[in-house]
């Protein structure tokens, strides 16, 4: 990773909640707020924009772990700003914590760690879950 990645660095997503973010249960939809799913996944964009920048060319990322807590709603037509902040840091594991929020409320809190690989490693990893997905199909 570069030097520029530090404990403390930041990144950030805004996304407007819409009807396709609400949760819904085999077509009924339950509720008109944003789904936890889609929250995990905007929160999961703003720690990689965390990583991202900070990647040497043969270097790669990979989500290994999340945790979420959805504390509060957040109703569709709301602007959700999701901030992410480098927690721990090592030569192969970013920890970031996570915080949505729509206006001053706090809608989740979570973590999200990733593991850095160098892209051959990540390519034989893979690879190999390829061929094991296809010779366990058979």
């Amino acid at each position: 990773m570069k030097p520029d990645l530090q404990i403390g660095t930041t990144a950030s997503v805004e996304v407007d909640v819409t009807l396709d973010m609400r949760p819904a249960f085999n077509g009924t939809v339950v509720h008109d707020v944003c789904s936890t799913w889609d929250l995990v996944r905007h929160m999961e964009t703003a720690a990689r924009a965390v990583l991202a920048p900070n990647l040497e060319p043969h270097e790669e990322g990979i989500g290994s772990q999340v945790s979420i807590d959805h504390v509060a709603p957040a109703p569709v037509g709301c602007t959700l700003h999701v901030e992410a902040r480098a927690e721990a840091l090592s030569d192969s594991t970013l920890v970031c914590a996570i915080e949505a929020r729509t206006g001053e409320t706090v809608v989740a809190t979570g973590t999200q760690t990733q593991r850095i690989f160098p892209r051959d490693v990540i390519d034989d990893i893979m690879r190999r879950a390829k061929t094991s997905s296809e010779s366990s199909d058979q």
